[in-house]
């Protein structure tokens, strides 16, 4: 049992979710690019971009490192991940994930 618990804990620190815990400060200066399409504030400034204040930062890690590798396709997405550090990333997701959002549900 107790190897299992080691080996879990081992395979935790080496996953993606280990690199999350970006600097909030540091991708508020990094996330100028995003911010065209995204808005400073996480609110998309186009209709085809999605709103990405306050979504979970490992699922932004995720998709970001995914347009960078290729494994996701957006041309714009493309560009713009090709130019940033997995630090950046990690940064990026970190600011836009620490931006407070409150939810209305309809009556």
């Amino acid at each position: 049992m107790r190897g299992l618990i080691v080996s879990l804990a081992a395979l935790f620190a080496c996953s993606s979710l280990a690199e999350a815990g970006g600097d909030a400060a540091a991708g508020k200066r990094v996330m100028l690019k995003c911010q065209v399409c995204h808005g400073k504030d996480g609110i998309a400034k186009l209709p085809e971009a999605p709103n990405i204040a306050g979504q979970k930062e490992d699922y932004l890690v995720k998709a970001l490192m995914a347009f960078k590798a290729g494994e996701r396709k957006n041309e714009q997405m493309t560009v713009v991940t090709k130019g940033l550090s997995d630090e950046d990333i990690a940064n990026v997701a970190a600011y836009y994930s620490s931006i407070k959002i409150t939810v209305q549900v309809p009556p």
